[in-house]
C-alpha cells in the first residue's frame, strides 16, 4: 500500500455523491451538525477583534516554515533526540507502517491504544497492524463509533458526524462486546449515557495498554515538543499511561518556535470546536524519568508532501491545521457527506490535499478538484487563509492536461468557439440559423449528459441580440 489509502471500491466523486444526496437521513444529520458547528464558530471568532491579524499571522508562519522546512525538520530531529526520543523518517505509507509495526512488535505487545490521528488513517496503519496480529483500539469517541460500526470517518473533526444518537446507541449495544466491555443494559440514546458507556468500555483498555500511538497537531522545532489538542481527555490517557509512545506526524505539522505556536492555539480551537481554548492541550518533549512513557518514537511522514511542496500554487494546502471549518460551510459537503470523497480528508481541503498526496491517476482523485461550486466560503473561514478555490482551479487545469474523452471534447468545443467568435460574419450567420431552427433543437446536446442531467438547456430566442439592437436602435 504505497501512498495515501483510497477507500476500497470507491467510485469517482460524482457517482458517490449521487447516492449520498438521495439518503435523506444522512443529509438531515449533516445539515443539523454542520449548521450547529458553523454558527457556534462564527460567534467564537467574532469575540476577537484581531481575528484577521491572527489569520494573516498564521498564514505567514506556515509559509515561512514551508519555505525552510528542511532546516526546521533537522532542528526538530536534533531537539527530539536531545530530549530522549528517537526520530524515524518515512518516505511513504509502506515505510511508515513497517516502522510502526516493527516498533510495536519489538515491545512484545499485541495491542495498542490510539489517540485520533489522521496521518495513521491516511496510511492505513490499523490494517497494517492487524495484518501482524496487533489490535489497535481507537479511543476518540467518534473514532470509536466508526471502528465499532465498521464504518469510515466522514469529517475531520467529528468522524461520526453522519450518525445520529439512535444509530450510535444501536452500534454500542450490538458491537461493544466484540471489542471488550459490553454496553450497559438498557443503554439509552442520551448523550450522557452514550459517553458513560464509552468511558467504561475504554477505561480498561487505557489501564491495560503498554503501547500508545498518536498523531500531533503541531511539532515545535526549537524544543522538539509535540502538541495534541482535544476535548475528551482520551488523548492525555494515551499519551501518559503507556510505557511506549509512537507518534506518526506529517512533516508539515512543524512550527519553528513556541511563539509561533501561540498563534495557532488561539485560532485552532475557535475554528474547530468554537471554544476559546481546548479543554485538553497536551505537550510532551522526549521522555522524563518517572513521568509518562519511558520510550518515545517520532515517525516523520512524507507520503506525497514533498511533491505538494514543489507546487507553488498547491503547496498552500500544507498550511492546513485540520480545523474542519471549510467542511462546515461547504454546500457540496453538506449534501454529499465525507464518504463520497474516498479519502480520510473530505470536504474542500480534501479536494485539494488528496489529489496532491495521491496524484490524479485514479478516477476518484481526478474528480476531487471538481467537487466544488467555487463559492469561496471555504476560503473565507480558513484560519490560515488557504485559497482553496484557487488551488481547485489549478488542479482542474492539471487534470484537464492529462486528457480523457471529456476534456478532449471540451478543448474541441473551445477551439470551435474561438474560431467562431473571431469571425463576426460567421457568428451572425450562425445566430440566424440557430434562431430559425430553434424548434428542432434537442433537449440535450450530444456528449453533455453529465452537464445537462441537472440543468435545462436555455431556449433559443426568436432573434439574436444583434438583430434586436439593429431594429430597436433604428
Amino acid at each position: 500500500m504505497s501512498g495515501t489509502t483510497t477507500f476500497v471500491g470507491m467510485p469517482a466523486f460524482p457517482e458517490a455523491a449521487a447516492g449520498a444526496v438521495r439518503d435523506e437521513r444522512l443529509r438531515a444529520n449533516l445539515r443539523h451538525a454542520t449548521h450547529t458547528i458553523r454558527d457556534k464558530r462564527a460567534k467564537a471568532v467574532a469575540e476577537l477583534t484581531d481575528w484577521e491579524q491572527l489569520r494573516e499571522a498564521g498564514k505567514q508562519i506556515k509559509d515561512r516554515t514551508l519555505r525552510h522546512l528542511d532546516t526546521y525538520l533537522l532542528q526538530l530531529e536534533e531537539a527530539v533526540g536531545a530530549a530522549g526520543g528517537t526520530v524515524h523518517w518515512a518516505a511513504d505509507a509502506d515505510e511508515a507502517n513497517r516502522i510502526v509495526t516493527g516498533l510495536v512488535k519489538a515491545t512484545g505487545e499485541r495491542e495498542v491504544v490510539k489517540v485520533k490521528s489522521m496521518a495513521t488513517q491516511e496510511i492505513g496503519l490499523n490494517e497494517a497492524l492487524a495484518a501482524e496480529g496487533i489490535a489497535a483500539y481507537e479511543t476518540d469517541l467518534a473514532e470509536l463509533i466508526v471502528q465499532l460500526g465498521e464504518d469510515r470517518p466522514s469529517h475531520i473533526l467529528v468522524p461520526a458526524i453522519h450518525r445520529n444518537r439512535g444509530e450510535i446507541r444501536d452500534i454500542f449495544r450490538t458491537r461493544m462486546a466484540d471489542w471488550g466491555r459490553p454496553a450497559p443494559d438498557g443503554l439509552t440514546d442520551t448523550p450522557a449515557d452514550l459517553a458513560e458507556a464509552a468511558h467504561l468500555h475504554l477505561r480498561e483498555k487505557f489501564l491495560r495498554a503498554k503501547v500508545g500511538i498518536s498523531g500531533a497537531n503541531f511539532m515545535v522545532a526549537e524544543t522538539g515538543t509535540l502538541v495534541v489538542v482535544e476535548s475528551e481527555g482520551n488523548g492525555r490517557m494515551c499519551l501518559t499511561l503507556p510505557e511506549t509512545l509512537i507518534s506518526v506526524v506529517g512533516i508539515e505539522k512543524t512550527v519553528p518556535t513556541w511563539r509561533d505556536l501561540e498563534v495557532f492555539l488561539q485560532t485552532l480551537p475557535r475554528s474547530s470546536t468554537a471554544e476559546r481554548m481546548n479543554p485538553y492541550t497536551s505537550m510532551w518533549t522526549g521522555t522524563s524519568d518517572g513521568d509518562g512513557p519511558r520510550t518515545f518514537h517520532l515517525v516523520l511522514l512524507d507520503n506525497g508532501r514533498t511533491a505538494a511542496l514543489a507546487d507553488e500554487v498547491g503547496r498552500q494546502a500544507l498550511r492546513c491545521i485540520r480545523c474542519s471549518a471549510c467542511l462546515n460551510v461547504c454546500p457540496v459537503y453538506e449534501r454529499a457527506g465525507g464518504h463520497a470523497y474516498g479519502s480520510v480528508y473530505p470536504g474542500p481541503i480534501g479536494a485539494i490535499l488528496t489529489p496532491q498526496l495521491r496524484g490524479t491517476a485514479s478516477g476518484i482523485d481526478a474528480s476531487l478538484p471538481y467537487a466544488s461550486s467555487l463559492c469561496g466560503a471555504c476560503y473565507e473561514v480558513c484560519p490560515v487563509a488557504i485559497d482553496i478555490p484557487e488551488v481547485l482551479v489549478h488542479l482542474r487545469g492539471k487534470v484537464a492536461g492529462q486528457g480523457g474523452r471529456g476534456h478532449r471534447l471540451e478543448r474541441a468545443a473551445v477551439r470551435a468557439a474561438t474560431w467562431l467568435l473571431d469571425r463576426p460574419g460567421a457568428l451572425a450567420a450562425g445566430e440566424r440559423i440557430a434562431a430559425a431552427t430553434r424548434r428542432a433543437h434537442p433537449a440535450r446536446l450530444p456528449g453533455t449528459g453529465a452537464w445537462t442531467e441537472g440543468r435545462d438547456l436555455p431556449g433559443m430566442p426568436a432573434q439574436s441580440f444583434r438583430e434586436w439592437w439593429r431594429k430597436n436602435q433604428a
